[in-house]
């Protein structure tokens, strides 16, 4: 088995993404499995301005739709979203702002903390934590959605923080075993959004340039609730900004899976099937939709396919137990971004 990365420490006690000065702190390099990092000086002042990404995306799976709500706080703009699939007949909705600096926004400084709220001239989406989960409320045309994903007794969230150098600093969230309840209402039409989300939360400063590989897989197998993040790696195999980005979670625990993952698929062909592994994970992931985007606004430009499938395999948990993660659904994607 592959040495883990020197960097792939838990973290247990409390630290501060950034010091005063607002550059890395070093003691806060590693991840954790509840929210200890204080991230509040991203997106304060004018260090760093220009870098900061203050992020919060939600991606549900219901047997009837698959849905997105994307709040994003740049230091020069901020964006809304809400996206929409309709797994019957495979037709989309994509709603999306932009707004020049922070108008309209309101994000929390640190994970958990409060209200992130963004506002539009015909989107508005709110995302309210609690101690029963976190409420994701959105309207935009033809769509609207109260939903709580639920946070249950004991439950573990894989927190990441990692250095793209000693000048800048990334701290992720992925959340992706929260059992969801409530409705979304598509053209009138009321929906059933009993399902499972995944958050992906950002409170980073990082380079201009910024590609990547992620995915995420939600179910229950065997009775088992299973949440799978897949981090993205370099183009040689080597773990991003020197950490892992990979785990599952297990009935609300986390199994942290310390080296690089890869990642075999065709980039002329997003719907051939994809290959995930290392030597804690074996997954086959099968497309049934590809959703192609691409925004070129000056100095704001991403392409991102983003493919949504079922997923076949196996992982390993700390314990050495091999677990089938058959039928677990979720996506895969593929991001070139300049922001």
């Amino acid at each position: 088995m592959s040495r883990p990365d020197v960097h792939d420490r838990e973290i247990t006690s409390p630290v501060r993404l950034t010091d005063e000065r607002g550059r890395l702190d070093e003691a806060s390099v590693g991840w954790t499995r509840s929210q200890l990092h204080d991230t509040s000086r991203i997106g304060r002042g004018w260090y760093g301005w220009g870098r900061n990404k203050r992020w919060e995306y939600w991606g549900v799976v219901t047997p009837t739709h698959i849905f997105a709500l994307t709040i994003g706080g740049l230091d020069y703009a901020n964006v809304r979203q809400v996206w929409v699939l309709d797994r019957e007949t495979l037709t989309e909705i994509d709603a999306f702002e932009i707004s020049p600096l922070s108008r309209g926004l309101s994000m929390t400084a640190t994970h958990g903390t409060g209200v992130n709220t963004s506002r539009g001239r015909t989107i508005e989406v709110r995302l309210i934590d609690s101690d029963a989960g976190t409420r994701l409320l959105a309207r935009a045309p033809r769509v609207q959605v109260d939903v709580l994903a639920r946070t249950l007794p004991g439950h573990e969230a894989m927190g990441i923080a990692s250095p793209p150098s000693r000048m800048l600093a990334e701290y992720t969230v992925k959340d992706v075993d929260r059992p969801t309840t409530g409705t979304i209402s598509v053209d009138g039409v009321m929906h059933d959004a009993t399902g499972f989300a995944v958050l992906d939360h950002a409170r980073s400063r990082t380079p201009y340039v910024t590609d990547w590989n992620w995915g995420a897989a939600v179910g229950e197998v065997d009775g088992r609730r299973i949440g799978i993040n897949f981090g993205g790696s370099g183009p040689d195999g080597t773990l991003l900004n020197g950490i892992s980005h990979t785990g599952v979670t297990i009935d609300g625990r986390v199994h942290k899976i310390p080296m690089a993952l890869t990642w075999e698929y065709d980039r002329s062909d997003f719907m051939k099937p994809w290959r995930l592994s290392n030597e804690r994970m074996d997954i086959t992931f099968t497309p049934f939709f590809d959703r192609h985007a691409r925004t070129n606004f000056i100095i704001i430009f991403n392409e991102a396919h983003q493919c949504f499938g079922t997923f076949t395999g196996r992982v390993l948990t700390d314990e050495g137990e091999w677990v089938s993660v058959d039928g677990l659904e979720g996506w895969a994607e593929d991001v070139r971004n300049r922001w």
